[in-house]
C-alpha cells in the first residue's frame, strides 16, 4: 500500500514498497542476508537475465533490504530511481563512469571533498577520463570548457570545506542545452536542498554521513531524477545511445519500460552494467543500518543545524579566530546562493580559520576532549579535523587553497549534544593557543 504524503518525516518511515514482511507480519525491514535467489523456472531466470522482467538474481545487483533504502532515499530527493552502493566514493565513481569512457571528459567545480578531488585529478586520468575544472562563481565557464566529448557536469551542493553553495540551476540550464547532465553530490545538505528541484539530473550521497548518522555503516547511493532526456542529444551521450555489447546490443536510452513511469536509463545502466561488473555492492546489514538512520534524519538534521548556527555565531568574534566559514554568515554573492538553495537551514558544517596557521590547527585538535578527531562528517557526535594535514593533504598548497583549505582551517561537523557542552570544549581548546 503506497503512502500518499509529501512530508519528509512521514516518507522516511513509510516510503517505498515495504509495509510489513508478508511471511511474518514483522514491521521492521528484514535483513535479507543472502547471496542469491531461487528462480521459479528456467523461463523466469531467462527473463530476469535478459531484463525482460525485474527481480532478484544476486545480491551484488539487487537485494530486498537494499531496495527499501533505495526507495526511501529516492523519496527524500524527489527522484525516480536509485542504486545503492558500498560507499560515497563508489557512488561518485560509478556516476562518472556511467557517462564517461576513455577519451571523454567531465567539467567540475574544484570545490570538492579531498577524496573526490583526488579521484578526479589522478585516478580518472589513468582511466583516460579528463576532468576540467570550471569556476562556479562564473557558471558560463562550464559551457566554455565543454566540447563534443563532455559527458557531465559535477558539483557539490554544499562543498566541503568551502561551504559556498553550488549554482545548480545556472549550471544545469547550460548543460541541458548541450545534452550534458549535471551530477550533484548532496551529502552535506540532505533535506535542506533538493537538487532535482533546480534542474540536476543525478544526485549522489555518501550515506555514511548524515543519512546514516551514527558512524556505524559505510554506504553510498546514486539517485536518478528521471528528468533528463538521454535520447535528445544522442551524439553527446554515446553510452546510452550506442549498442552495448554486454547486453546483446541493448540501447539503454530506448529500453526504459513505460511501466516505470520515467526515463531512468541512468539508474538502470549504473545497476546492470557497472554495479554488476565492478561489484561495489552495499551489504544488506549496512542497508538495514542506514534505513534506521533515515527514520530519524529529519529530527537529527534540524538539531545539527540549530547547534551549528549557535556555534558559528558564538565563534564569529573570537580573538583566536581569523574567520568563521558558515553559510548563515555569508554576505554578497555567497548569500544569494545560500538564500536560493538552502531553504531549510544552513547545514551542519562550520569552518574556522585559526590565526596561528598549521601549528594552531593541530594544537586545537589535539586539545579537544569532548569532540572527536575523526575523518568523517554527519555523525550524531561533534567531529573535528584539520584538513590541510589529513583529508586534503594529498593536494598541493595551491590546490588546497582552491578547495578552500587554508593552513589554519579546522572543520567542525556539529553534532546533537547539548550546545553548552560543545562550546565549552571548543573554548578550552582555543584557550591553549
Amino acid at each position: 500500500m503506497a503512502i500518499e504524503s509529501n512530508n519528509i518525516e512521514t516518507l522516511m518511515l513509510h516510503a517505498g514498497s515495504h509495509r510489513r514482511d508478508l511471511t511474518t507480519n514483522s514491521v521492521a525491514v528484514p535483513i535479507h542476508q543472502t547471496t542469491s535467489y531461487e528462480f521459479d523456472s528456467t523461463e523466469h531466470a531467462g527473463k530476469l537475465f535478459a531484463l525482460q522482467e525485474l527481480g532478484n538474481i544476486y545480491t551484488r545487483i539487487t537485494n530486498p533490504t537494499t531496495q527499501v533504502l533505495e526507495e526511501r532515499v529516492t523519496a527524500l530527493e524527489g527522484g525516480a530511481a536509485a542504486v545503492a552502493v558500498a560507499s560515497g566514493s563508489s557512488a561518485v565513481s560509478l556516476a562518472i563512469q556511467n557517462v564517461a569512457s576513455t577519451g571523454d571528459n567531465i567539467v567540475s567545480s574544484p570545490h570538492l571533498y579531498g577524496g573526490t578531488y583526488n579521484l578526479f585529478v589522478n585516478t580518472l586520468s589513468k582511466m583516460g577520463i579528463e576532468v576540467r575544472f570550471a569556476d562556479p562563481q562564473n557558471p558560463d565557464s562550464f559551457g566554455d570548457l565543454s566540447d563534443d566529448r563532455t559527458r557531465a557536469y559535477f558539483g557539490e551542493t554544499l562543498p566541503n570545506p568551502k561551504l559556498v553553495p553550488f549554482p545548480i540551476s545556472e549550471v544545469s540550464e547550460i548543460g541541458r542545452k548541450k545534452g550534458i547532465p549535471l551530477i550533484v553530490d548532496n551529502t552535506a545538505a540532505p533535506i535542506t536542498c533538493r537538487p532535482f528541484d533546480h534542474g540536476a539530473a543525478v544526485v549522489v550521497h555518501s550515506l555514511t554521513k548524515f543519512i546514516g548518522g551514527h558512524g556505524t555503516s559505510i554506504g553510498g547511493i546514486i539517485v536518478d531524477g528521471g528528468n533528463f532526456s538521454w535520447l535528445e542529444n544522442p551524439e553527446q551521450q554515446p553510452n546510452f545511445n550506442l549498442p552495448d555489447g554486454s547486453y546483446h546490443g541493448a540501447v539503454w536510452a530506448s529500453l526504459v519500460p513505460e511501466a516505470l513511469g520515467a526515463p531512468i536509463a541512468f539508474a538502470i545502466r549504473a545497476r546492470v552494467v557497472l554495479l554488476r561488473d565492478l561489484g561495489p555492492a552495499l551489504s544488506p546489514f549496512n542497508a538495514f543500518q542506514l534505513i534506521q538512520g533515515l527514520e530519524t534524519l529529519h529530527l537529527r538534521f534540524c538539531k545539527h543545524q540549530e547547534n551549528a548556527t549557535k556555534i558559528a555565531n558564538y565563534l564569529n568574534k573570537h580573538k583566536e579566530i581569523e574567520a568563521v566559514i558558515y553559510p548563515g554568515l555569508f554576505n554578497g554573492p555567497g548569500k544569494i546562493l545560500v538564500d536560493k538553495y538552502l531553504t531549510s537551514g544552513h547545514g551542519a558544517l562550520v569552518g574556522i580559520q585559526l590565526k596561528g596557521g598549521v601549528d594552531a590547527g593541530r594544537q586545537f585538535i589535539d586539545n579537544l576532549k569532548l569532540i572527536y578527531h575523526v575523518a568523517n562528517i554527519g555523525d550524531a557526535r561533534t567531529l573535528a579535523i584539520h584538513p590541510a594535514s589529513t583529508t586534503h593533504s594529498q593536494l598541493s598548497v595551491l590546490e588546497q587553497l582552491k578547495a578552500g583549505v587554508t593552513p589554519g582551517y579546522v572543520r567542525l561537523s556539529v553534532g546533537i549534544e547539548h550546545i553548552n557542552d560543545i562550546i565549552a570544549d571548543i573554548d578550552q581548546a582555543l584557550s591553549t593557543l
